[in-house]
């Protein structure tokens, strides 16, 4: 073997030794609470019951979203075929950017949108289109890996703030000269599920004449009244906004949008390398998510996020209750869909997910570097498909999930 592949497979061996290689799972089946998995090293494929997935409104799968994409294919065919700036921005892309500028005009005014392929794409080309080398990049200690990334390709200065440190956050701001501050932040923290201080970060914003750019993967579908995310929840509004939502977790399709004031949305176009070099996604994804934005505030969507609760109250409650008494696991506040049970060592969280999928139950163990060491944990993640008895079965399995790993570490 070559010492460059030698090299490589060392680390991997290293990983594996410290509990933290990652290994993929093979769905035969469409995203769903029950769902036909086949397990890294596995032969053949199971039933497994889920709860894993960002499907938090049980759309991923929902026949007016397949038909709509059918439909969609059927008249824009399979490729948008180039960039949006080379022909590839077609009636469909058009149509959702309208739609979803009149979602968050009620919180940005002048409110335009830019379709994207990924959340991960639409939070590259912000940082690095606003963060010239004049400003300086406030970035949440929580942030997704995506907010970092896009951080490392801007030309500003980036400086961290503790994890909903409002008071240190002010103070950097305050020693602060630069002519353009971008305060950065995830609206739900993706691995423990609670809701950045979105009120006062923009009041700091407001106080410092910074923009504010969140994250709402998370948050969009899921909160407000009608599903329009944490400015709805909050009830905020500002041309400082500068807002990201993603479209493959409770939208159930695919993609991501930024929305901000038209001259920001212009200032993309020109500006934001991963929008202007990339082929669109095809239009059948945007005509899509016309049908399920149509979804998400009508009806359908209330019940659906109705159910949500529930079976995040139903978990909560549940797993309070079977919580080690010596706090050897811990569930931390978080009143959205994720729900992180940290049990701290990269192995105890291998050992429990492997001892729930032995049950049939299909929970990640999330582990450095994706949170920080010493809060491994199983991170559980609930949709409104979920039904009162799936829950409680989870619940019961992560007794024994929970108390057999520290008795046999003990």
């Amino acid at each position: 073997m070559p010492r460059l592949l030698e090299r490589l497979q060392d680390e991997i061996t290293a990983l594996d030794a410290q509990s933290l290689r990652r290994r993929r799972q093979i769905a035969e089946t469409a995203c769903a609470p029950a769902q036909s998995l086949t397990l890294a090293g596995a032969s053949a494929p199971r039933t497994m019951l889920g709860f894993s997935s960002n499907d938090y409104l049980g759309l991923a799968a929902h026949p007016a979203l397949a038909a709509a994409l059918a439909e969609g294919a059927a008249r824009y065919g399979t490729g948008s075929g180039g960039s949006h700036l080379i022909l590839g921005h077609s009636r469909a892309h058009a149509e959702l950017e309208e739609r979803l500028a009149g979602w968050m005009a009620p919180f940005i005014p002048e409110a335009q949108s830019l379709f994207f392929c990924t959340g991960y794409m639409a939070n590259l080309a912000v940082l690095s289109a606003l963060g010239g080398a004049e400003a300086v990049i406030f970035s949440e200690s929580l942030n997704h890996a995506s907010l970092i990334d896009g951080a490392r390709l801007a030309k500003a200065r980036v400086e961290r703030y503790p994890h909903c440190g409002v008071a240190a956050l002010d103070a950097q701001l305050g020693a602060c000269d630069a002519p353009v501050k971008l305060i950065v932040s995830d609206a739900v923290f993706s691995m423990d599920g609670n809701i950045a201080p979105v009120a006062e970060l923009l009041a700091l914003a407001e106080r410092h004449d910074a923009w504010l750019v969140l994250d709402d993967a998370h948050g969009f579908g899921v909160l407000g009244a009608t599903g329009r995310g944490v400015l709805q929840a909050m009830g905020l509004r500002s041309e400082r906004l500068v807002l990201v939502g993603t479209l493959g977790k409770a939208a159930g399709v695919s993609g991501a949008f930024v929305a901000a004031h038209r001259t920001v949305i212009d200032y993309l176009v020109q500006r934001a390398r991963p929008y202007i070099f990339t082929t669109a996604a095809p239009p059948a994804i945007a005509h899509a998510l016309l049908a399920s934005l149509t979804l998400i505030e009508g009806e359908e969507g209330d019940l659906r996020r109705a159910r949500l609760q529930a079976r995040i109250a139903q978990l909560r409650r549940g797993l309070e209750a079977i919580l080690p008494a010596d706090g050897s696991a811990w569930l931390p506040d978080s009143p959205t869909a994720i729900q992180p049970l940290v049990v701290g060592d990269n192995a105890r969280a291998m050992q429990a997910m492997a001892q729930l999928d032995a049950r049939g139950l299909r929970v990640g163990a999330i582990r450095p570097p994706t949170v920080p060491a010493g809060t491994a944990r199983l991170r559980i993640t609930l949709s409104a498909s979920h039904s009162e008895a799936d829950v409680a079965r989870l619940l019961d399995a992560s007794g024994d999930a929970l108390a057999r790993p520290w008795k046999e570490a003990a």
